[in-house]
């Protein structure tokens, strides 16, 4: 067991990586915690409007769609360390600006629209910088293990987070919460001054004459010559879209359908990522690059139980559904993120995992606002079971072409458990 944890928190021996991953806990504590009031704060003063929801969704992530690719471009050119703490930077002083807003009772609905936007500006430079920077701080051996533990990182910051956040918005109101989030983002500010720049893996993966003339459409360009790069991004940017907008539905449907409190809506958030943290360490362990397979498969299962839980008509079959739905969209998301970071060339990774985060986040201000729609006027769990069927099926076209394409054959063993396999040389 002793030899199974160190294997399973080998990258957490680099100190860099250390600073890393404690500064993003703290500061993800806080933005989940964030991400709760907001949802609270928004259905409070738009009269529980769903489409208001996706509105403040899509403003949110809007600024992704624009701005990623370019960020993508930045990671590849400049000081990865020195972007991240402006980006961490512009988020702390929005946050606490905002906490502002909420404490004095000044707060209308238009400051959370605005407000998300420019989030979303800071998060559309920070997080393809981070994507990229992992593998700085930790260097191509340890970079699937610190990529495994960089979502569990995120998701026990989306267990406590929610949680708390529906203890203390029951408790205090969402002005509290915000304020903690200000305070919380300092965290990562600290400890990005604190790594030592000499231990960065930098001159060994990106040689400076191809920093210098990277260029975004190359990026793209690289990405369309491969197809085992463009497909994960395609089957992610349906699911992106049209399933994974949780944070959108469950507010709904812990408010309009089941009739809950903020504490309750905290349960569903919370359960999501006791398995999604299941998820994420389930692949630490992993050295290689995940197979095509994996992932197909990953996201077929991710589709299924996300159905399921549009279809659940109790609230604790929901709960207990979401358990699943969140270890399967994380272990998707992550195999899917490995298989990518894992199979691109090291000059080219900024701009890579500036697309993969485009059609991991950008989707959203296309489908928040049509997933609001459709959870205001047939329902919230109707917006999450037609989600669930659209990521299915666009799975399944995924899995028929990529077998056709390699040969192989898929085939179910019932002995001695049933499973399906694919018979095929190719992984």
């Amino acid at each position: 067991m002793q030899a199974k944890l160190s294997t399973m928190f080998q990258s957490l021996q680099v100190r860099n990586y250390r600073l890393f991953a404690s500064g993003q806990l703290i500061k993800l504590i806080g933005v989940w915690m964030m991400f709760i009031a907001q949802d609270w704060l928004v259905l409070d003063l738009s009269d529980n409007s769903a489409t208001a929801l996706g509105v403040v969704t899509a403003c949110q992530f809007t600024p992704v769609l624009l701005l990623t690719l370019f960020s993508g471009r930045l990671a590849d050119r400049y000081d990865k360390r020195v972007l991240l703490f402006v980006a961490n930077a512009f988020w702390s002083l929005l946050a606490l600006g905002m906490s502002v807003l909420v404490l004095t009772d000044l707060v209308q609905l238009w400051h959370v629209f605005a407000f998300a936007a420019l989030l979303g500006t800071a998060n559309a430079v920070e997080t393809p910088v981070r994507q990229a920077f992992v593998s700085e701080l930790v260097g191509t051996p340890l970079l699937p293990n610190a990529l495994s533990l960089n979502a569990a990182v995120f998701n026990s910051a989306r267990i406590v987070g929610p949680a708390v956040a529906g203890l203390a918005i029951a408790a205090f109101d969402v002005g509290p919460v915000f304020l903690f989030t200000a305070l919380s983002s300092i965290a990562p500010l600290v400890n990005v001054v604190r790594m030592r720049t000499a231990d960065l893996h930098r001159e060994a993966l990106i040689p400076r004459d191809e920093r210098a003339s990277a260029k975004v459409v190359d990026g793209l360009r690289y990405v369309w010559r491969r197809p085992d790069l463009l497909l994960p991004m395609a089957v992610m940017s349906v699911i992106g879209m049209s399933l994974f907008n949780f944070q959108l539905t469950l507010a709904a449907l812990a408010k309009t359908v089941f009739h809950t409190g903020a504490a309750s809506f905290g349960l569903f958030s919370t359960a999501l990522a006791v398995g999604a943290l299941g998820g994420a360490l389930s692949g630490t362990g992993r050295r290689s690059r995940p197979s095509v397979w994996l992932v197909l498969g990953a996201a077929i299962a991710c589709a299924s139980f996300g159905t399921l839980v549009g279809l659940a008509s109790t609230y604790w079959l929901v709960v207990a559904l979401l358990v699943p739905t969140g270890f399967f969209m994380v272990f998707f998301a992550q195999a899917a993120n490995q298989r990518v970071q894992l199979g691109v060339d090291a000059a080219f990774r900024g701009r890579v995992m500036a697309l993969w985060v485009l059609v991991f986040l950008g989707t959203n201000p296309v489908g928040a606002p049509l997933i609001g729609w459709v959870a205001e006027h047939f329902g919230a769990g109707a917006s999450i079971w037609m989600g669930g069927l659209i990521s299915l099926a666009a799975a399944l076209v995924a899995l028929t072409w990529q077998l056709r394409r390699s040969g192989a054959r898929l085939r179910f063993r019932v002995l001695p458990m049933p499973r399906f396999y694919v018979t095929s040389t190719d992984c």
